[in-house]
């Protein structure tokens, strides 16, 4: 079970994250979580490129051990890049310094200057988020496709995320495999709607 909008008392309870940018022009945010994945998120950047878009991809530090050639095009191409933690690790489970560390990690391996960081599952201590923030802005979300859930067709995945997003909003689809078959049938057409309204899509600033 999971929401397709974030409501306001969750932003109310989490102050200091960030869950949409404040603007009335037509841009969205678009983000993706979860990769670098062969094939999958190359097929994300083809998809953005034909519509002249740019997004945000919150990287896990292994998956860029793995496939550095495409996280490398996803910066060729002008996309920004954010901090996953290295291991997709659960702050909930997980002890405040393995955390921390595993972040750290990440950082490394991305080896490039941005204060962007998305927790996994958007699961994060209060302890966790309270050093993470001196340094970084946690990102957030106000429109969660649902690409990754079995329980939901394309079609719905589609129709949520356009009926909720709206101008700032940063919208969450994942280029993973679990994703695959929600996201790349509703990406294109997302990306198709919001153009023919007079949307334009931008990165997030990694500064």
């Amino acid at each position: 079970m999971f929401l397709h909008h974030s409501p306001f008392w969750l932003k109310a309870f989490f102050p200091g994250f960030t869950w949409r940018v404040p603007t009335q022009e037509k841009t969205i945010f678009l983000t993706f979580d979860d990769g670098p994945i062969p094939d999958i998120t190359e097929s994300v950047v083809d998809t953005l490129n034909q519509f002249n878009a740019k997004a945000t991809f919150f990287c896990i530090g292994a998956n860029v051990l793995k496939h550095p050639d495409i996280f490398k095009k996803l910066l060729e191409n002008g996309h920004s890049v954010g901090n996953h933690t290295f291991n997709h690790m659960n702050g909930w489970k997980t002890e405040d310094d393995v955390y921390l560390d595993n972040i750290a990690k990440c950082d490394k391996q991305l080896n490039l200057d941005t204060i962007l960081f998305r927790p996994p599952y958007g699961r994060i201590k209060k302890s966790q988020s309270k050093v993470v923030l001196t340094k970084r802005k946690i990102m957030m979300w106000d429109v969660l496709s649902g690409d990754f859930s079995q329980s939901i067709t394309p079609d719905v995945c589609l129709k949520k995320s356009i009926e909720h997003a709206r101008p700032g909003s940063i919208v969450l689809f994942h280029d993973s495999i679990k994703a695959a078959r929600n996201m790349q049938f509703a990406l294109p057409r997302f990306l198709e709607h919001f153009s023919q309204q007079g949307y334009k899509f931008e990165s997030l600033s990694m500064q």
